[in-house]
């Protein structure tokens, strides 16, 4: 036990959203570095693999104890049992608390009855959020979107309110229908009115790419949690966060030379993390997105994703600073 609670972390809340193929603990453990307050979820987790012991799966949710903390494993799936047999070998693991997605609007995840599919059998959801609830002792959250094809309040309101009867202990929205996915824009309005009919936690998400999104958007929640936004720019976490705690002096890197010292220290721990063949190959999309807006950019963007270790990495990123500094 950690003895973990949402009731105990200072408002608002400042969430790290799972993000599937992103989100892993090399991630994870460079945001924390930058923000040392924010809460990381992990990637979403399939709780049948968990079930079954799958090493793979296993893998999804291992973290480091003494640089991610607090970390909240989101799983996903349709078997109560299956959640009931997770949530005890996550405890045995030592995460802090455990999420539940019912919102992931991805076809092939809906099409198997798991994620945002949940939005429409919320009596299944109950039993899932029961069953995970009664198998542990950690806190239990759902992370949900507003329905399915239509944002209808007293829907959105009334599934909210079942699943804090049935044991969640937090409830994050985002902004958005599954229909949706994420075209359009965020709507809080109804997050906010969600706040207003339940007694636990609400964390808002959707569409928050700085500090100005997040002021404007809090409202009367607990707290927000940004993802995309974070994508190219982890730092945002730190400014999100000082914007509401008043912490000052920090200054995020501002040109593409005072980013690659994190560049780097991102491709040391996805090396450390998955081992250096796996974790590079992980890292190209990374310094792909950041390679971006300067000269020859596309060339070099050519080159990255094809690099096999930190020190080809490392030789290109110093290779742009060079050629950036001759500018």
């Amino acid at each position: 036990m950690t003895g973990f609670s949402w009731d105990n972390l200072p408002r608002p809340i400042i969430c790290l959203a799972p993000m599937a193929g992103y989100t892993d603990s090399a991630y994870r453990q460079l945001v924390k570095r930058i923000a040392p307050h924010v809460v990381c979820f992990t990637e979403f987790t399939s709780v049948d693999g968990i079930a079954y012991g799958s090493k793979a799966t296993l893998a999804q949710v291992a973290f480091n104890p003494k640089v991610e903390r607090p970390i909240i494993a989101q799983i996903f799936g349709k078997k109560p049992e299956h959640f009931a047999k997770a949530a005890k070998i996550l405890e045995e693991l030592g995460v802090d608390a455990i999420d539940i997605n019912m919102g992931c609007p991805a076809r092939q995840v809906v099409s198997s009855d798991h994620g945002s599919a949940l939005l429409e059998k919320p009596t299944l959801a109950v039993e899932i959020v029961q069953a995970t609830a009664e198998a542990t002792k950690l806190p239990v959250s759902i992370k949900t979107r507003l329905g399915v094809c239509t944002r209808d309040e007293a829907f959105i309101v009334d599934y909210c309110q079942k699943m804090q009867k049935a044991g969640a202990k937090l409830i994050t929205i985002h902004g958005r229908t599954a229909k949706q996915m994420y075209t359009g824009t965020a709507d809080f309005s109804l997050i906010y009115k969600v706040k207003e009919q339940v007694t636990i936690p609400v964390i808002g998400n959707g569409d928050i790419r700085n500090a100005a999104d997040a002021k404007a958007k809090l409202g009367n929640l607990d707290g927000l949690m940004i993802g995309r936004g974070t994508m190219g720019n982890p730092w945002v976490m730190r400014e999100i966060w000082e914007a509401f705690h008043g912490e000052t002096g920090y200054r995020a890197p501002a040109t593409f030379e005072e980013k690659v010292p994190w560049f780097i220290t991102h491709m040391e721990l996805s090396a450390e993390v998955k081992g250096e063949k796996k974790g590079m190959l992980e890292m190209r999309k990374y310094l792909a997105s950041a390679i971006k807006d300067f000269p020859n950019a596309s060339e070099y963007r050519a080159k990255v994703v094809h690099v096999e270790t930190v020190e080809e990495g490392r030789k290109i990123l110093e290779e742009i600073c060079e050629m950036l500094k001759a500018k």
